[in-house]
């Protein structure tokens, strides 16, 4: 399981991110899951809110799909000083709650 200031890479998309948020299970809607989730990943595990590096793209991401980020390198997002304060030690910090 992966946890809010994680650095992820998408496994079938290569891009890499980080973890602003987790559903302990889907949240969605069943039409979201029918027209985005192709590959059908299960419903019952827990799915991310991912900051896209280098992008203004925010994803919902099943955690099938998801690996550490190998870099634990910073990434740039125009909204990530809403949700975390300072990067250390390959992860972000954050002294607010995000929920």
């Amino acid at each position: 399981m992966f946890a809010p200031g994680q650095l992820i890479q998408h496994l079938r998309f290569g891009y890499r991110g980080v973890i602003m948020d987790v559903d302990p299970t889907f949240q969605l809607t069943d039409e979201w899951y029918e027209q985005v989730a192709r590959s059908r990943p299960p419903r019952d595990k827990p799915w991310y809110h991912v900051l896209v590096h280098d992008s203004d793209a925010i994803t919902y991401v099943a955690e099938r799909n998801l690996a550490s980020d190998p870099s634990q390198e910073p990434i740039r997002h125009p909204v990530l000083s809403q949700f975390f304060d300072e990067f250390r030690d390959g992860r972000y910090c954050s002294s607010r709650s995000i929920n």
